[in-house]
């Protein structure tokens, strides 16, 4: 048996999300369906981080155990050729037995992209979310900057999140504009179920001039999700990919290329 590891880039609006659920279509099904054809046995992956219905990826990363004699090339063409459009392996390799995408990773890297544009884009559909007021990105940034560090992000939980604990690490977290998008980037040792989604209804609130930039800091105190912003719309977010430790020689998340 060999260890791969390979790299997953997929558009996530057709899917219920990363993990296999009974009759929806998810991106696990189609990359497991895709590497067992190339193996000709069964292949089941473990990803680095599980994202939900309509969110999308530039550098998911899964493992993969098979005795199937392929070499990276082999899995990464065979693969790709047999996925759908929306869903391609980046690259495949080799590592070391004791790897796991889940728990070796070191760090994770979202970001959430929002068409801030008085008129809707045919072209962006799906692909960011359009909010047609103006947002003031200082602002966000400004009020964002009270969630870095080590916090209980009970205020930015879902409900239905199954993590035994609500503290995490966050390491980033920047919000800018550019032309007429507004970024926001957000690094952190792991994240609780709607996390990045919630924070992000929040920053809307205070972008939008609704609330003040020290209401973000009260809510995070305050550990009431209750009291936050709505669940930002999953088509602006992007997995862009973990961390790991250099032993396992990996290669290193791509930067992301939208918004420029």
């Amino acid at each position: 048996m060999v260890r791969w590891v390979a790299g997953v880039e997929y558009h996530g609006s057709r899917y219920s999300g990363w993990q296999i659920q009974a009759g929806r279509p998810s991106v696990q099904g189609a990359v497991e369906a895709a590497l067992s054809s190339v193996a000709n046995q069964p292949v089941a992956t473990i990803c680095a981080g599980r994202t939900d219905s309509g969110v999308h990826a530039l550098g998911q990363v899964v493992h993969f155990d098979s005795a199937a004699a392929r070499d990276p090339y082999g899995w990464l063409l065979g693969s790709n050729s047999r996925l759908p459009p929306d869903v391609a392996l980046r690259w495949v390799q080799p590592v070391s037995g004791d790897f796991s995408a889940r728990f070796s990773a070191i760090s994770r890297r979202y970001r959430y992209v929002i068409h801030n544009d008085r008129a809707r884009s045919a072209l962006l559909a799906e692909r960011a979310t359009w909010i047609a007021h103006a947002l003031d990105a200082d602002a966000m940034h400004e009020a964002a900057q009270a969630l870095v560090g080590d916090h209980d992000f009970s205020a930015f939980r879902a409900a239905e999140c199954q993590a035994k604990t609500a503290t995490r690490t966050l390491e980033s977290l920047r919000v800018w504009r550019s032309r007429q998008f507004v970024v926001i980037d957000v690094r952190a040792n792991a994240f609780l179920h709607h996390m990045v989604r919630n924070i992000t209804g929040s920053l809307l609130e205070v972008g939008s001039q609704r609330r003040p930039a020290a209401w973000i800091a009260e809510l995070l105190a305050g550990r009431d999700r209750s009291l936050s912003g709505m669940t930002a719309a999953a088509q602006g977010l992007y997995f862009v990919g973990p961390d790991y430790p250099a032993e396992f020689g990996l290669p290193p998340p791509s930067e992301p290329w939208f918004p420029a």
